[in-house]
């Protein structure tokens, strides 16, 4: 099936923060009322052809902070060999590098190491304590939700959150919280050149729920419980908005401006 382009029209709402009065909200409501699942594990080709079984673990993960390295530190501590397939290169080699960036504070920035073409965090099909990211797997494990557990860059994972200030003609000014798609762009030049992306891809909208909801801890880790309140309001009234011009067929009964259902979603008959 066909990816989405990346320039599809989009219906976005824009709300004031209810737990932050100088910040507006910026939700992207085609993108957080889509169809889109992870696959990994369940038909996800991948994002580098050449290893099919990493899905997108193939890049280590990008640090964001100190606090980010810090908590990941303490749940690698607890990862045994039998959680953890890598266990013995990453207590013998390390499993973090440095990385030079331009754009970091202090010059370099920090990720996780990729040993034989992927993540060391990455349990290959076979191991026995089961294929897939060992942090992820540890915080099922303990009852945890995996945001816990994983690098920001992971679990955030495909929701993008950015920040702009916002300038007023009156002088004033707000903070701009942006919650969108993680699309090809936002992984940088190279993103374009990525063998397969999940969330332009019909095969992988195919959720029973709508990510606002299938994605509900980690949206409430990025705007908040009050923020994610307001979400919820505002993509039922767009779902019910939705069905109104569709006469409750779904985005396969009338024609439908391609903002209100994403094109991937409508591609997968959802």
């Amino acid at each position: 099936m066909t990816e989405t382009p990346l320039d599809i029209p989009r219906a976005w709402a824009e709300v004031v923060d209810p737990a932050e009065p100088g910040q507006r909200l910026r939700l992207d409501l085609t993108w957080l009322t889509s169809r889109w699942r992870c696959i990994f594990g369940a038909g996800c080709p991948g994002i580098d052809a050449a290893e099919p079984d990493a899905g997108c673990c193939v890049l280590g993960a990008h640090f964001t902070d100190d606090d980010d390295v810090e908590r990941v530190a303490a749940v690698v501590e607890r990862l045994g060999p039998d959680e953890w397939q890598q266990h013995d290169e990453g207590r013998a080699e390390g499993w973090i590098v440095e990385l030079e960036d331009d754009d970091a504070e202090s010059g370099t920035a920090r990720a996780t190491r990729v040993v034989d073409g992927a993540c060391i965090f990455l349990n290959r099909p076979g191991f026995p304590a089961g294929e897939g990211c060992a942090l992820h797997r540890h915080a099922l494990a303990e009852g945890l939700e995996p945001l816990t557990t994983k690098p920001d860059v992971c679990w955030q994972l495909p929701l993008r959150r950015t920040y702009r200030d916002v300038e007023l003609p009156d002088g004033t000014s707000y903070l701009e919280v942006t919650i969108t798609e993680y699309d090809r762009r936002a992984w940088g030049p190279g993103g374009h050149d990525l063998d397969w992306y999940c969330t332009g891809a019909p095969e992988a909208h195919t959720g029973a729920e709508p990510v606002y909801l299938s994605m509900r801890a980690e949206l409430v880790e990025l705007l908040g419980p009050q923020g994610y309140a307001v979400l919820v309001r505002l993509c039922e009234e767009h779902l019910a908005a939705v069905a109104a011009l569709t006469g409750g067929a779904g985005p396969g009964g009338r024609p439908l401006l391609p903002l209100l259902v994403h094109p991937a979603t409508r591609a997968a008959g959802g």
